[in-house]
């Protein structure tokens, strides 16, 4: 990784033709470099095997300066402040996040601080979706090791908190708003909201019969910040914490998020492709690395569509991919209620959403940690913690597993949930979404709700993986 400094205010991303990338390839500068207007971000994405120098040589050439680069997957992040940068790099070559309106949200809905702030009574009875997943029958097996590292890409983790502070590891949480790695504590802890550190005690609160119980208390978390005070996720903060997180060997990663810098969730405005090459060649150089990313489906529920080109292109123009949520190597998590029903406002769809885990609906939001205390939060958010903590137990209990056998158990030993047959939500006669597929694999349940029992007692059977 290499950093040559700056700062920006806004994101953009572009991306450099078609074919290899050498160090002349971009139009050269037939003015001199004038900067005229506020440093611009950008989110740039090479050829790939773009050495170092070269990528260097092709920013600064269009009068920018290359801040960050990951040679692994030729993807770098450069400033400017020269209001022709995109120009000189040619036609449809960037893109401005920031001047589209960023729409990314965190996937989470209200949230409620509980009266006992200081965590003196034991709250688990209150955890519903503890029991739903069968998270404390699995804990008289394995509660997870500190050798496992859970990734929380969010808005930050409360290294403090009571039932947190055992879990935070300080030495590998970083701050990735700007698309480059800070290692400071401001970088890394929230500021205002409530969200990463919520995800975190779902996934790691210490089972020490005083507030909240995680899904694996015991294995260790990295807060990775990636969504700002605004709640907005820039695709290079996202790539940053995927890199991040290979770099350093997190067994699993949870991203509750969603990269979508246009107007709507759905949209495939300027930019889409280079986002969203970006976002895979991380994605899977992760994977390759040996991190297995567990993210959310998304709120809006939409009717999400398989990530495959001629499949959404018969789809037709409403065809919507939620990234990462689409991507191949991303487990994709939907949210069901404490009756085990798709939660209203859960994203769908058949061949993207792998499984379901408890997100709740309103009155009965799931109980986690935030800042000060214990509060109530609905969404894919809260979901998806529990499909990773149930990956951070198998890989507590299986060393050496990969990222292909801990997915493939996880979905194997899920507990299969078929299609309702009616999803009328309000009683007006009209059903709110459509269930495709059968009952071991369907568009709003996946192979079925995440079982932290099954997981660990079927892989035993199975013997260690190889």
């Amino acid at each position: 990784m290499r950093r040559t400094g700056g700062a920006a205010l806004l994101t953009a991303a572009l991306v450099l033709g078609s074919g290899p990338v050498e160090a002349d390839a971009t139009p050269a500068a037939t003015e001199e470099c004038a900067p005229e207007g506020p440093a611009l971000r950008y989110l740039v994405v090479f050829e790939r095997r773009t050495s170092d120098a070269d990528a260097t040589t092709l920013v600064d050439t269009a009068c920018g300066e290359l801040e960050t680069y990951h040679p692994e997957i030729a993807v770098g992040v450069a400033t400017s402040a020269d209001d022709r940068f995109a120009d000189r790099l040619g036609p449809h070559r960037a893109f401005s996040a920031g001047q589209a309106g960023d729409d990314a949200e965190t996937s989470a809905t209200t949230s409620r601080p509980h009266p006992d702030l200081d965590g003196s009574a034991d709250l688990t009875g209150r955890q519903w979706n503890l029991r739903a997943v069968r998270a404390e029958e699995a804990h008289s097996r394995q509660r997870g090791t500190d050798d496992v590292v859970i990734g929380v890409l969010d808005s930050g983790v409360d290294p403090t908190h009571p039932d947190l502070r055992h879990a935070v590891d300080r030495k590998l949480s970083v701050g990735c708003l700007s698309g480059t790695p800070d290692r400071a504590p401001e970088a890394w802890q929230p500021t205002n909201s409530a969200h990463g550190t919520h995800v975190a005690g779902i996934l790691a609160a210490a089972d020490d019969e005083r507030g909240v119980t995680g899904i694996a208390p015991g294995a260790r978390v990295a807060s990775v910040r990636v969504i700002d005070d605004d709640g907005q996720v820039s695709p290079e903060a996202a790539v940053c914490g995927l890199m991040w997180a290979a770099e350093h060997d997190f067994a699993v990663v949870n991203g509750s998020f969603l990269v979508a810098p246009w107007s709507a969730a759905c949209a495939r405005g300027p930019g889409h492709g280079v986002v969203r090459e970006a976002l895979s060649r991380a994605l899977h150089h992760a994977h390759e690395e040996g991190t297995l990313t567990v993210v959310a489906a998304s709120n809006k529920a939409t009717e999400l569509t398989p990530s495959h080109p001629a499949r959404n292109a018969r789809s037709g123009p409403h065809a919507c991919e939620a990234l990462p949520a689409g991507l191949r190597e991303a487990v994709s998590v939907s949210a069901s209620t404490r009756s085990g029903r798709k939660a209203g406002y859960s994203a769908y769809g058949l061949g993207v959403i792998d499984l379901t885990a408890p997100g709740g609906e309103a009155g009965q939001c799931v109980l986690s940690t935030v800042p000060g205390g214990y509060g109530t939060l609905c969404g894919t958010s809260m979901a998806a913690p529990h499909v990773a903590g149930v990956a951070a137990l198998v890989a507590s209990d299986h060393p050496g597993v990969t990222p292909d056998e801990l997915g493939e158990r996880l979905t194997a030993t899920a507990t299969a949930v078929p299609c309702p047959d009616d999803y009328d939500l309000t009683g007006n006669g009209t059903q709110n979404a459509y269930c495709e597929g059968y009952t071991g694999y369907n568009g709003f349940y996946g192979h079925g709700r995440v079982d932290a029992l099954a997981a660990l007692t079927a892989l035993a059977r199975a013997g260690s993986p190889r």
